[in-house]
Parts: C-alpha cells; sequence; structure tokens
C-alpha cells in the first residue's frame, strides 16, 4: 500500500509504494555526520515518486550514492543507491513508524562506545555489508 512521507515545511513529498517493515541502523561516519546520531531508516526499493523538486537538493556522498534533503527546512529525506536506484528514507518521516520492526544494524564496526540499543538484531561490519551488495557487480 502507498505511503506518502514528506519535509518539515511540506516543500517536498514522497509516495513510496511498498515499504520494507524493517528498520535498520547504519552507523558510518558519513551516516552519523548526516543525522547527528545513529541513521535509523527504512528500505523503500525503487518505487519512490517525488513532488516538489524544485526544493529538493541532492549531495553526492560517494561514488555509487547521494542524499537528498529539503532545500527549505532541511529534512534529510532519503540515501540513495544510484546504480539500483534504491531509497533508504529515515523512519522518523513515516507517520506509521509505530508498525516498524527494528531487526538490523549495518556497520557495526564504526558504531561509537558511547550508546547501544537493546534490541537484538542482526549485525553486519562494513566489510560484510560491501562484501554482501557488491557481488557480481
Amino acid at each position: 500500500m502507498p505511503v506518502t512521507v514528506q519535509c518539515l515545511c511540506h516543500a517536498v513529498s514522497m509516495t513510496v509504494e511498498n515499504p520494507h517493515q524493517s528498520v535498520g541502523v547504519c552507523h558510518c561516519s558519513t551516516c552519523r555526520k548526516w543525522t547527528g546520531g545513529p541513521m535509523m531508516a527504512v528500505d523503500c526499493e525503487s518505487a519512490v515518486a517525488i513532488t516538489g523538486n524544485d526544493s529538493l537538493g541532492i549531495f553526492q556522498s560517494s561514488e555509487w550514492a547521494e542524499r537528498g534533503f529539503c532545500q527549505k527546512c532541511g529534512t534529510h529525506l532519503f540515501y540513495r543507491i544510484k546504480q539500483t536506484n534504491q531509497y533508504i528514507v529515515p523512519v522518523g518521516l513515516f507517520d506509521t513508524a509505530n508498525e516498524f520492526n527494528f531487526d538490523h544494524q549495518i556497520f557495526i564496526d564504526e558504531k561509537p562506545h558511547y550508546y547501544d540499543f537493546a534490541n537484538k538484531t542482526h549485525n553486519m561490519t562494513g566489510a560484510e555489508v560491501f562484501a554482501k551488495y557488491t557481488q557480481g557487480e
């Protein structure tokens, strides 16, 4: 079922066709700098329609990915893997966040020592993430 999320000022909206129900956390240094802490997000695959493109900012954060944000209010909107057009959307944008299940963490080897989550999750190091998602390239 499609879900629409939007930034704080409502200038940019995204309609997501079928967001996954699991929440993942990324502890990489780039996500932590971008969000001010670990990034808690939902995989939304490639079926994402964006309105308000005139307010959409794009930052090329790496060779393979970019990050979208609202240029008016600064809301972080997505992390997108360019090769697969896969959108990873911050869970806080969803009004239905209570329906999600926090079940995995990536770049666990970059997680600072000053916080921990109580949830039992599947954890992957950065090397494990790259090995899993770059097979066959």
